[in-house]
């Protein structure tokens, strides 16, 4: 297959538009998650390049998550983020630091709502498009440890609202995945601190008003666009930060 780019366009760097067109080829799944990609040398004499433009090209998409590189196994299109657990803000009494625990996950609620002006820009939608909005709590040995609410913009995740949520694993992405064709590249979390009404203190088994770290989360596909909001909240008393500074 010989593919020659045509001429960039002003600004954009040659590499630029090599990264570009490759991650085109990956988002039309020419090549899946978790697929091995040609050899650099092979791309570079499909697309009449040199071989350093066309390294620069893959280290640009490598910087963006589209793409790992494997040493002596070559470079893979990434597998997307499996959980990037919220367990990592906090310890709760039973837990060891390092644990891997993965919470059984409980779906409260799931409806269909016309989509609020913040979540229409922020999921490049119409103005009264649709969204899925779930309510899920998550436990450990039976005892309540995060409250969560995840927005979804529809069609996209269409596969989830038609489904019946008790089948649900307890991992989403995953399931975004192998359901919705949906590959969660990467996760932008933003902690503060609130305080607990009375319905979210009685799911989690607190007291009204006890402070709680709040979770905002946006999640993007491998095309760059926001595909989830997520908001976690979970008791204050068992947040942790570790921060190494070298």
């Amino acid at each position: 297959m010989s593919t020659l780019l045509t001429d960039h366009t002003p600004g954009q760097s040659r590499y630029g538009k090599l990264a570009q067109a490759l991650r085109d080829r990956i988002l039309q799944g020419e090549w899946a998650p978790g697929e091995v990609i040609p050899a650099e040398s092979t791309l570079a004499q499909n697309y009449g390049v040199a071989l350093g433009t066309i390294r620069q090209a893959l280290s640009l998409l490598v910087e963006d998550g589209v793409l790992q590189r494997r040493h002596g196994k070559g470079t893979f299109v990434t597998k997307g983020v499996d959980g990037a657990s919220m367990m990592r803000f906090f310890r709760f009494r039973g837990l060891d630091d390092g644990a891997s625990t993965t919470p059984h996950s409980h779906i409260l609620s799931s409806r269909l709502r016309a989509a609020s002006v913040r979540e229409a820009q922020v999921f490049s939608m119409s103005q009264g498009a649709q969204v899925l909005q779930l309510e899920r709590l998550r436990s450990l040995d039976t005892e309540p440890c995060l409250l969560e609410t995840i927005v979804l913009p529809l069609p996209l995740f269409g596969a989830l609202a038609d489904s019946d949520s008790h089948g649900w694993d307890d991992l989403l992405y995953p399931m975004y995945q192998e359901r919705c064709g949906v590959v969660i590249q990467k996760t932008q979390d933003t902690l503060s601190f609130s305080q607990l009404n009375a319905t979210q203190a009685k799911r989690l088994k607190l007291a009204v008003s006890h402070p709680c770290v709040l979770v905002e989360r946006q999640a993007f596909d491998i095309a760059g666009r926001c595909v989830e909001l997520r908001t976690t909240r979970g008791d204050a008393f068992s947040f942790k930060y570790t921060a190494q500074v070298q």
